[in-house]
């Protein structure tokens, strides 16, 4: 160990400014010794507490493994094996405790109380000898300020006898007080690095103690305990996977049925069963809340026997709402709703008026009710008499009606026109077909969900830029391009999203486009978007801010390859844009928006605008659309519709995409 530095005792007495200097510097030793101390008890007494917590949280785990067999699972099958693995759990975690807390206890004897010791005994001590040796210095200090006021002239033996043993008793006491100071401050040196030390051997071996008993006690002990567990949590692990993927097969087998599962009404002649004897499914029930009006809720109905069953949802069983025993059933008009029945008592008083959801729901009640009423589910062969009985039963109840008959070689004729345009816009897309999505889009392909700056930084950093109105006007002049554009329609569209694509030979990338911003979209929870103002020209493409007619995007018509409108939702819509790049080769990139009109009438637009480009290379062609399109009072603009799509529009930004 290295010196340690001293206070001289010989020079106490002399008490001179070298030793007093000296002094102060032990003492700003002492002051930092006694706050580090603190802050170290302080983190010690944070381990020991941390310790406590740990036998109080092991106490409670223990507690509650063994609540396990108290709480009423509703599925509580199959839990023996778990809860006599969770009591044992409970034993070791009990005998854990036992360690937990002598090592408490161990830490509370040999790092805590040690770090106390010293801080109440060695820096107490100094801290009082301290005040002890100022006492004295202040006291030398008066009775010498005494001795020396002594007069010379007039001198009394007796006075300064009694001075000068005043001052012998101060100097003396002085003297004493430092000394017991100096030996304080030299020990303190010593103790300082005993007390650093030992609390953290206190520690270590209270660590290892622990640590050695509990692998005396456990490594033999729990070793095939842990193997049974284990094991046992494995085949738990994999018969969760089987079964995982047993509902994974399932459901991509119960997904891949067809639209007519989801769509009411799909198929317009349905497949119908009109001999049931047992039928169940939601039915909307009428209720009158007052003497005109009514309400209609949405309930789960099941047949029971001749007992009509009433389910609400979260009830646990359903209650009897209509005996159908001698009832009869009638369909009939109700409040312009469709597929309206009404469940008539043997007495001819009129019982609960339901309505189906599709016209298959609708006769295959009618045909059940009907059927259970006859009390057919008591015979012996309750199918085989439902269908003798059905077609007399069916012509009594629902007859067909004229208008009915008419209205169904109607929509069959509506059909086959139906199909032969769906043949005709099918067939230029078979080739299509062929594509995957990877052939289309690069996967892991970026998306872009904001298309430009907001206008207001637009402005700062574009300051001195002219504003373009969006009906081609400004204050100095139109400009060339837009003298000469025979087409100017707006539409108020809300930006998606745009990524870069790999085709544009067909517009199935723009569908794969919509698909994967909508996806991204909804991954992390995008939902508001900026509304703008498209404005379809036959230059261009201009994407305007509708507060300040700051023109926020352009893009060139002949740069549009591809557009076209969702299948499903008519309110999407997207364009491919292809530019040449600093590389020489061709970028493309899909843009999609949501407008508040159809898609299609944007497409249209666009479509109308490059024919108006294709047209101008030859004059007659021009004149010849231009003399089929119908214009404006002015002869310039083509006309759309009779009402600006700014009139439905809703403005703000900020708005929330309905995609």
């Amino acid at each position: 160990m290295p010196a340690v530095d001293k206070l001289r005792l010989e020079d106490a007495l002399q008490d001179s400014p070298q030793t007093r200097s000296l002094l102060s510097v032990f003492e700003e030793d002492a002051g930092t010794l006694t706050d580090y101390t603190n802050q170290l008890l302080q983190a010690m007494q944070r381990v020991y507490g941390a310790q406590n917590e740990m036998c109080l949280a092991t106490q409670q785990l223990s507690k509650h493994l063994l609540a396990y067999e108290k709480q009423n699972f509703a599925l509580g099958k199959g839990d023996e094996e778990v809860i006599s693995t969770l009591q044992s759990f409970s034993k070791i975690v009990d005998e854990l405790n036992a360690l937990h807390t002598e090592l408490a206890k161990q830490l509370a004897d040999t790092m805590v109380l040690p770090v106390i010791q010293f801080r109440e005994k060695d820096l107490t001590e100094v801290s009082t000898l301290k005040d002890l040796f100022s006492l004295a210095s202040n006291e030398h200090d008066f009775s010498m300020a005494r001795y020396s006021r002594l007069p010379k002239k007039k001198e009394n033996g007796k006075l300064k006898a009694e001075v000068a043993k005043e001052v012998a008793s101060a100097r003396r006491k002085q003297h004493l007080s430092s000394l017991q100071y100096y030996c304080a401050l030299n020990a303190l040196q010593y103790r300082k690095r005993i007390a650093m030390m030992e609390p953290m051997l206190g520690y270590a071996h209270s660590q290892i103690n622990f640590l050695k008993k509990g692998a005396e006690m456990f490594s033999k002990k729990l070793d095939g305990f842990l193997t049974s567990v284990t094991k046992m949590v494995q085949s738990i692990q994999e018969e969760s996977d089987a079964e995982v993927e047993v509902m994974r097969v399932s459901q991509q087998d119960l997904l891949s049925v067809g639209e007519s599962v989801y769509t009411p009404d799909f198929d317009a002649s349905p497949v119908i069963n009109k001999n049931l004897i047992q039928k169940a499914g939601y039915l909307n029930l009428r209720n009158k809340t007052g003497l005109v009006t009514t309400t209609w809720d949405r309930l789960y109905f099941f047949t029971q026997g001749g007992n009509l069953m009433c389910q609400p949802r979260g009830a646990v069983a359903g209650g009897l709402i209509q005996d159908l025993d001698n009832c009869s059933v009638m369909a009939i008009d109700c409040e312009d709703r469709r597929y309206c029945f009404q469940i008539t008592t043997p007495t001819g008083k009129p019982g609960i008026t339901l309505q189906a959801e599709s016209k298959k729901e609708y006769e295959e009640w009618i045909s059940a009710i009907n059927n259970i009423s006859r009390q057919i589910y008591l015979t012996d062969n309750p199918e085989a008499v439902a269908i003798r009985l059905n077609q007399t039963a069916l012509q009594a109840v629902t007859p067909i009606t004229s208008f009915e008959t008419k209205q169904g070689s109607h929509s069959s004729s509506q059909d086959g026109k139906c199909m032969d345009i769906l043949k005709d816009q099918t067939v230029p897309e078979e080739s299509a077909e062929a594509l995957v999505p990877t052939e289309l889009i690069a996967p892991g392909t970026p998306i872009q969900f904001d298309i430009v700056l907001p206008a207001t930084e637009f402005l700062d950093q574009h300051r001195g830029g002219r504003r373009t109105n969006p009906f081609g006007e400004s204050e100095d002049g139109e400009k060339e391009d837009e003298a000469d554009s025979l087409l100017q329609h707006m539409f108020v569209v809300r930006f998606l999203g745009s990524m870069a694509v790999r085709s544009d030979h067909t517009v199935e990338v723009i569908y794969e486009a919509m698909r994967q911003v909508l996806a991204a979209r909804a991954i992390h929870n995008i939902f508001r978007t900026t509304e703008s103002h498209l404005l379809v020209t036959s230059n261009d493409l201009k994407l305007i801010d509708p507060q300040t007619q700051v023109t926020r995007s352009n893009f060139e018509l002949a740069n549009v390859t591809q557009f076209a409108a969702h299948k499903e939702n008519k309110r999407l819509f997207g364009f491919v844009v292809c530019v040449s790049e600093l590389s020489g080769e061709d970028g493309m990139s899909a843009y999609v928006f949501e407008s508040n009109t159809e898609g299609e009438k944007i497409c249209y637009a666009i479509n109308l605008g490059k024919e108006i480009i294709e047209a101008r290379k030859d004059p007659k062609a021009l004149a010849q659309l231009i003399s089929s399109m119908p214009l404006t009072n002015d002869g310039k603009f083509k006309l759309l519709n009779e009402r600006s799509e700014e009139d439905n529009a809703v403005h703000g930004e900020g708005q929330e995409s309905e995609a």
